[in-house]
Formats: structure tokens, sequence, C-alpha cells
């Protein structure tokens, strides 16, 4: 089956795409003809992935808390390929288990600071060059933990409620410009850090808390996100798209 290559001539970003969600993001939009700059903090396995992908794939290695870093991303992208379209803000961390009361000041910067404060960054930069291009979309990837909390993970939890907020803003402020704004909320999704710090046992106390049973996989997420960067979703913008197995129906 010939796969549509609907990206043809589109210029993305994907951050944390050198693994689980960012990396399956980043392969679907390759595959279906985008050029696609890899950013992640792990820089050698970013330039690993962006290399299997192609010529059409770049790696760029960054803290996307550091705003400076931001930009030249940005920068980056454009003058690699001459423009910028599309973007999926994806890094992110979950920081330590703890109590409200209990959270470290440390834990507490760090984790709003990758978790939110950095897709403000990606904004501030990315927007600009979207509009240069002519417009396009953006998807900031949230978590069904955007809608609904989790004892001990109050940091977390209060990054990916106001990234929702910050979403819905952004796209009020530039749906003017040819400018798409979404967020996508995956449930718990299959990916190699959950496999390599949790039991069987806990992964299927998991998976239980979803109507169909299981985990999620990055590809399924991945569909959504390009769907909603495509020209399918034209009429899409503004909104927090959960991809949850049916976990927030309960």
């Amino acid at each position: 089956m010939k796969i549509m290559q609907d990206f043809e001539g589109k210029v993305a970003i994907v951050t944390g795409a050198a693994s689980g969600i960012g990396a399956a993001v980043a392969q679907e939009l390759a595959t279906r003809g985008a050029k696609v700059v890899v950013a992640d903090f792990d820089g050698a396995h970013a330039k690993a992935f962006a290399e299997s992908l192609g010529t059409q794939a770049r790696s760029f290695q960054l803290d996307v808390a550091d705003p400076e870093a931001v930009r030249a991303m940005v920068d980056f992208a454009v003058a690699e390929f001459g423009a910028l379209h599309l973007a999926v803000n994806n890094a992110g961390i979950g920081g330590p288990s703890a109590p409200v009361a209990d959270i470290t000041l440390e834990d507490w910067h760090r984790v709003i600071d990758v978790d939110l404060n950095s897709v403000f960054y990606c904004l501030k930069y990315q927007i600009p060059a979207i509009i240069a291009a002519g417009g396009g979309s953006i998807v900031n990837m949230a978590s069904i933990l955007g809608a609904v909390g989790w004892g001990g993970s109050a940091t977390y939890v209060t990054a990916k409620h106001a990234l929702i907020g910050l979403t819905k803003n952004a796209a009020i402020d530039y749906a003017d410009k040819g400018v798409r704004v979404n967020a996508v909320g995956p449930g718990f999704i299959h990916t190699p850090a959950i496999a390599a710090n949790m039991t069987e046992e806990a992964i299927a106390g998991l998976a239980s808390k979803h109507l169909l049973n299981r985990l999620g996989t990055p590809e399924e997420v991945a569909a959504l996100t390009s769907f909603l960067l495509s020209d399918k979703a034209s009429f899409m913008t503004g909104t927090y798209y959960p991809v949850d197995g049916g976990y927030l129906a309960r």
C-alpha cells in the first residue's frame, strides 16, 4: 500500500524525539514526506535516530528548559530546511513522586521548567517562523493528567493542566495568522521508559485503568498527532484531544 506523502514540502520540529512518542511522531512525519528536526536532550540517540530516517532528517541536541537553546533549534530548522511549518512540543519529564508539601523546590522548578516553560519557549520562537512560512500547525503533548489528578504527581499534573490553557490561548492569539495549535493527551503509553522502570505487574495495573485494558502505543499517539498537523484537520484548533483507551470515560 502506498503511503500518502501529505507532508511533502513541509518542515517539522519534534522535541523529545529520540525515543518513545516523539520518535513515533518523527517517523510518521518523515515517512509521509516531511523534513524533520529530531530534537532531544540525548544528542547521541537523536543523531542515530535522525540518520535512520534518511536525508530528510537532522538531529539537534538541547535542553528545552533553556530558552536560548530553543531559539537556536528553530533557527537551525530554518537554516537547514528553509522554513518551519509544523512543530510537536513533546519533550517532558515526570519527576519524583511526593505529596504536595513534600515536593522539593528543586523538583518543582525542574518539572515546571521542562514540561511547561519549555513549551512557552517553543511557541515563542516557532510561531513567528511558522507565520513567516505562510502558516502551519503545532501540537503540544499534554497527558490525561492535564484533565485529572494523580496522587504524588502535583508538579506534572500542574504543568499539563497549564499546558492545555497555554495551547488554547496560543490558538486564540494566532488563528488569524494561519497557525493552528492543539494539544494531545495520551493515556499511559508503552514506551521504553515504562518498560525499563516498571514491573509487568505494575504495567498490568496501569493497563486495567483503561477501558481497553491495555497501554497505548507510541504509534497510536503519533497517528492522532499527525492528523492534527495535517490539512485534514484544518478546522481544528485550540482543543485538547485525549488518546487514552477510555481512561477519562470512567
